[in-house]
């Protein structure tokens, strides 16, 4: 079979050797009221052309197809992929290969690795990057808990323009620590307001997200700032790492860490994933870093060749001296990232984060004109909040059977923005389409 290799012999062989009589003995650890009884209610089986128009049908009937117009981003973006990523991506020696537990093997896969630390470490402005994590949110987490050990105190503060998400994945990481998580409130303008972290003491590290989950640009320098000046670091998260083709990256700004989501480099939003989680930091706290590191070096005969310099994970040491113990290498989406950012080059990166801008901005006005009010007056990337006529939930609904995806409704993350979207336009929105959307909207 083809999905299912294993014969009756083989299973019979396999039970055998562990000792066992029947498949269903592999699962008595697990207690009988937790396991489904009885059989599947799955329907007959079919020919695979069968299935396979069963399964196109079923697609079609979801709001992504060709025939929507999408305005949905909040850390999920949708950009052209340059065909030269595409066709390189999928040659079988980077499709197979996974985390060099064998380097000295694996030249390619490490300069592969070697070049995407190189080329995201300059996208974000910082001195070492690590070799990727599973994505922005559990890059965001390692932060804080490398910023914890660098400066040994036991408090983090998260702005609350953050991503929900990424928030609540920092909550599940900081649970079982003892850490203390404050929270950051926001001012009006949809930017963080620092003021009240007067007087806390023992804060290991400020976090905040720019452009925020808002679109909203943050000032990283004034936050580096303050958390300079009571001995913490400045820990810069983004969903959108495009946008540092147009604004200064977070490094050159300040921040001691730098995480967030390279989805946007070259790999498809795939309903939510496989993402990209990038890491980097100064070079200082090299050391502290969770993952892996590649590195440059010269062999005995004096030619290049690629090293893994350093492996801070339990599978390569022991555990009570692993930096991290989940944090794995997306190898694959990485070298996607990296030969997008070569595809497109820094005179590319910045004509595209452009573009993204422009567009926005060309939207944003546009509503603005047609009477929906713009929650946010400060500057944004390429998503911004807005208000509706009649109500952005209702008015939501109708654009949806107008085959119009009409961005992310904000009420049930922030109460206080009941009734408001958050709108995203990327290089792959036509004027048309943001035409329609303005006119659908007021209609």
């Amino acid at each position: 079979m083809r999905y299912l290799p294993h014969t009756t012999e083989d299973i019979a062989v396999m039970l055998e050797t562990v000792g066992l009589r029947e498949i269903d003995d592999l699962f008595a650890a697990v207690p009988a009221d937790c396991r489904f009884a009885g059989a599947l209610d799955l329907p007959k089986a079919t020919s695979e052309w069968d299935l396979e128009r069963q399964v196109g049908q079923m697609a079609g009937r979801m709001a992504v197809s060709p025939e929507y117009s999408l305005f949905l981003g909040a850390g999920s973006y949708d950009h052209y992929i340059p065909a030269t990523v595409s066709s390189l991506l999928s040659r079988s020696e980077f499709v197979t290969s996974y985390t060099p537990y064998q380097p000295e093997m694996l030249q390619g896969t490490l300069q592969g690795i070697y070049e995407y630390q190189t080329l995201t470490a300059r996208l974000l402005g910082m001195e070492v990057a690590t070799a990727s994590h599973y994505d922005g949110a559990t890059a965001l987490a390692e932060a804080l808990l490398m910023a914890v050990r660098i400066t040994k105190r036991k408090k983090a503060a998260l702005s609350r323009a953050i991503h929900p998400h990424y928030r609540q994945v920092v909550r599940t990481y900081f649970a079982p620590t003892g850490y203390e998580l404050l929270e950051i409130p926001c001012f009006e303008t949809g930017l963080t307001d620092l003021s009240c972290l007067e007087g806390v003491e023992d804060l290991a590290a400020i976090a905040l997200q720019s452009p925020n989950f808002f679109g909203c640009i943050e000032d990283v320098r004034a936050a580096a700032d303050r958390a300079h000046s009571g001995g913490a670091l400045l820990v810069s998260c983004c969903t959108e790492a495009l946008a540092f083709g147009l604004l200064k990256s977070p490094g050159s700004q300040g921040a001691d860490i730098v995480a967030g989501e390279g989805q946007s480099l070259g790999i498809p939003r795939s309903f939510g994933g496989p993402a990209l989680g990038m890491l980097a930091s100064r070079k200082a706290f090299m050391r502290r870093l969770p993952g892996r590191l590649v590195g440059k070096t010269k062999d005995r005969d004096g030619k290049r060749g690629f090293v893994l310099t350093l492996a801070t994970r339990e599978q390569h040491i022991r555990r009570e001296k692993a930096t991290s113990n989940i944090c794995s290498n997306n190898s694959l989406n990485a070298l996607a990232a990296a030969m997008t950012m070569a595809s497109l080059g820094g005179t590319g990166i910045r004509e595209l984060a452009s573009l993204n801008h422009d567009k926005a901005e060309y939207l944003k006005n546009a509503l603005k004109d047609a009477g929906c009010p713009i929650r946010f007056s400060g500057p944004t990337f390429n998503e911004f909040v807005v208000g509706f006529p009649g109500g952005f939930d209702a008015r939501y609904r109708r654009l949806i059977e107008k085959k119009i995806v009409a961005g992310l409704s904000l009420g049930g993350h922030y109460p206080e923005l009941a009734d408001h979207g958050l709108i995203c336009v990327t290089e792959t929105c036509s004027r048309e389409e943001m035409d329609r959307l303005v006119r659908e909207v007021v209609s």
